[in-house]
């Protein structure tokens, strides 16, 4: 689906759903177009009705033409928006075009939420069922989202640690620490990401795969950051390029030799400046998101994740707290510096996993 958003959309008259559809595919039928096929499927007449969208229409032509185009042609009498669309072109162009039209164009929008705290919402003051439909939108596209508005991806941390806040025991090992419930859903994770980050420490101690190992999951591009391109040339990552990409984010200090040697063996490469580690996240995401990254999941090394934490660069926290104590009397997840935002905890096996937003865009 990326880079696309996750969008859907129901046809409905008297109180009746008519048609509905959802975005199924990169370059497949937007979701406005799908519901209005859907209701020619079972022979209704939509117009004069209403169409619900979660995402405001386009009115550019994209892989498919502008669904603002399609919805003026059904005759349809109003529009109902769950959400705005940030991207510069689209934002505000199809509902202008729709109540050009004459169409009536309404946006759900939760005043004291998100995009309408920012004051960069459209009209629209919900409360109670209405306004937990548009957080969900908004939510349910924040990698969208944050691309849209900044050029960058999203970046969500996960990690897994002991009751007593350790990822690794006191010696250094690094056992498994969430259970198999957890780690399976570590898994849909990656297949839903543009990329998956880790330390090059990770890379050098675990020699990882980073893959989705789940069916036909659609595959992350592996990252690793890696100062002085250290990574080994015969690791599992680039031994595995035929099944996802790697790119190596690597500073100026990296002897340009290694950088060749990763770039003949087909890794991308990103050189980032800055003379500490956390002054190197913004330029590593900048340059991700040229290359189309979306959404990025931290998961290897607390020296990685501290930087980021520290760069003020992560947008969520995705924590596992298992049944376990490995000894230690310091932390060393990043806890301190994630603070200040409220989080859900849920069971997964027997573990605890706790969902924290820092920033919703």
């Amino acid at each position: 689906m990326s880079p696309n958003p996750l969008v859907g959309a129901v046809v409905v008259r008297d109180g009746e759903i008519i048609g509905e559809g959802f975005h199924a595919e990169l370059g497949g039928l937007h979701a406005e177009r799908a519901a209005l096929a859907d209701a020619a499927r079972r022979g209704e007449d939509v117009a004069g009705a209403t169409i619900y969208v979660t995402l405001e229409p386009c009115a550019h032509q994209g892989r498919q033409p502008p669904c603002s185009d399609a919805l003026i042609e059904a005759d349809l009498a109003r529009v109902v928006i769950a959400s705005e669309d940030p991207t510069s072109k689209a934002a505000g162009k199809g509902p202008a075009q729709l109540r050009d039209a004459g169409i009536e164009v309404e946006f759900i929008v939760a005043a004291a939420e998100g995009a309408a705290a920012r004051g960069s919402a459209p009209e629209g003051n919900a409360t109670g069922p209405a306004a937990e439909v548009a957080l969900a939108a908004r939510l349910m596209n924040q990698p969208f989202r944050k691309y849209g508005r900044t050029g960058e991806p999203l970046v969500v941390l996960k990690t897994a640690m002991s009751l007593d806040g350790r990822t690794a025991t006191p010696e250094g090992a690094s056992p498994w620490i969430s259970g198999e419930e957890s780690r399976r859903l570590v898994h849909v994770w990656r297949g839903e990401c543009d990329a998956i980050a880790v330390g090059i420490g990770t890379v050098l101690a675990d020699d990882p795969l980073l893959t989705a190992r789940l069916g036909e999951a659609r595959q992350p591009v592996r990252v690793v950051f890696d100062s002085t391109a250290r990574l080994p040339l015969d690791s599992q990552l680039l031994a595995t390029l035929d099944e996802a990409p790697v790119t190596v984010v690597h500073g100026p200090e990296a002897d340009p030799h290694r950088v060749e040697a990763l770039l003949a063996a087909g890794a991308e490469t990103i050189a980032v400046g800055g003379e500490e580690p956390a002054d190197r996240v913004r330029p590593a995401l900048v340059g991700l998101g040229r290359r189309g990254i979306t959404s990025l999941l931290l998961e290897g090394g607390a020296t990685l994740a501290g930087a980021f934490a520290a760069a003020g660069q992560i947008d969520e926290a995705r924590i596992f707290v298992a049944p376990m104590l490995l000894g230690g009397p310091v932390p060393d997840v990043p806890v301190a510096a994630l603070q200040g935002a409220p989080g859900e905890a849920e069971t997964v096996g027997e573990d605890t996993l706790i969902r924290t937003r820092f920033k919703e865009w």
